[in-house]
């Protein structure tokens, strides 16, 4: 069997650093370093993702009557080449996930919030840097060698509606000197994308967890997310399983208006005894990036994604992600 995954990016990261620096070298207008809380990394793996994700989040709920609209753009690449006796998968493609995120302090202790992704599965452009990388540093992954003369693989490529998600956080501890905030939280997810392409998995699935934070001294904030996801149906034929993920990540409040991130999520995986790493096996992987506050309501965003796969094996190859964020405020 090929693996599914290596390490790399380390170039990658290094450029990111230094666009962390050039941020840094900005002037931005003063605000109120509260943080900005971690970022709503997802399973990327693009079979697993069908399932429900609970993002990382932060425990701190919006005040009563602030609106969040973001948008998030993740570019996603996918390589899997296995052909183990009894089972096969071919994929090499690239997905952008467009996503429409709308956040909304219903009140002092409630947020609701709700999700609406769009993917989009191409050939890409991120192949010729990733095997740059490689060939720098761990080699050519046996899946790329694989498909190399291959541009595109997978069984269907199109742009649609994938599937959406409700979401709640109940704030059940404000932080104290000694203690960190924590919240309830609670997802749905809606089965709006097409199942035969594979936008969704054509079921709802519910999923529960919490959240907590704790500042310490003046600049640094800590966040943690331990969730489970009780999925239902099937997804090609195959059952499903629930699922548990975990998120730890420090932000470094660099000034009032700029944060850096580094993060590390982990996810088992919703299949079992398939016979192939991209289903039998979950993800870990670790997070980078900054969020920058541009103007009193608007916040810019950006992280990349690498997996690590010292637990399991089944991450995508690597993802690169911008957010933009506008608040509106009723007073």
């Amino acid at each position: 069997m090929l693996s599914s995954d290596d390490r790399r990016g380390g170039s990658t990261c290094r450029a990111l650093v230094a666009g962390l620096i050039g941020v840094a070298c900005l002037q931005p207008a003063s605000a109120s370093a509260d943080g900005f809380g971690p970022f709503p990394v997802r399973n990327f793996n693009p079979l697993q993702q069908l399932v429900l994700n609970m993002p990382g989040d932060r425990a701190a709920v919006l005040e009563a009557g602030a609106l969040d609209v973001r948008l998030e753009l993740a570019e996603t690449a996918a390589v899997y080449s296995e052909a183990p006796s009894g089972a096969a998968a071919s994929v090499k493609f690239e997905t952008l996930r467009n996503g429409l995120f709308l956040r909304y302090g219903a009140t002092r202790k409630l947020e609701v919030a709700l999700e609406v992704p769009v993917l989009y599965r191409y050939p890409g452009f991120m192949s010729g840097a990733i095997e740059a990388v490689e060939r720098a540093t761990t080699g050519i992954s046996p899946a790329r060698q694989a498909l190399n003369h291959v541009s595109y693989a997978y069984s269907k490529g199109a742009v649609g509606l994938g599937d959406s998600t409700l979401q709640a956080k109940y704030q059940l501890l404000n932080e104290t000197s000694s203690m960190p905030a924590l919240s309830l939280r609670t997802a749905v997810k809606l089965p709006t994308g097409n199942e035969r392409e594979f936008f969704g998995s054509g079921s709802p699935d519910f999923g529960i967890g919490v959240a907590a934070e704790k500042r310490l001294g003046g600049r640094w904030i800590l966040y943690g997310n331990l969730s489970s996801v009780l999925p239902t149906g099937r997804i090609a034929g195959l059952p499903l399983y629930p699922t548990v993920s975990g998120m730890a990540a420090a932000e470094y409040l660099w000034s009032d208006n700029l944060s850096l991130m580094l993060q590390f999520d982990y996810y088992t995986t919703p299949f079992r005894h398939v016979g192939l790493e991209a289903f039998d096996k979950g993800a870990s992987e670790f997070v980078t990036g900054f969020s920058y506050r541009m103007a009193e309501h608007w916040l810019w965003q950006m992280y990349a994604v690498e997996n690590v796969d010292f637990i399991t094996g089944g991450a995508a190859d690597f993802t690169v992600a911008v957010l933009f964020t506008y608040r509106y405020r009723t007073s």
